[in-house]
């Protein structure tokens, strides 16, 4: 079986709608991981 995939064929608008959406769903993540445990760690370890 050949695949012939070109680069431009992977700038199409539906994958960078994929791509762009998996970085904000890992930077959304990423920043209610920290909310939600981070912050009440530091809170509770300056008292």
């Amino acid at each position: 079986m050949d695949v012939d995939l070109d680069v431009e064929d992977l700038r199409h608008d539906a994958y960078l709608t994929l791509l762009g959406t998996a970085v904000a769903y890992g930077i959304l993540l990423a920043a209610l991981t920290a909310v939600v445990f981070v912050v009440p760690y530091l809170i509770f370890r300056l008292i």
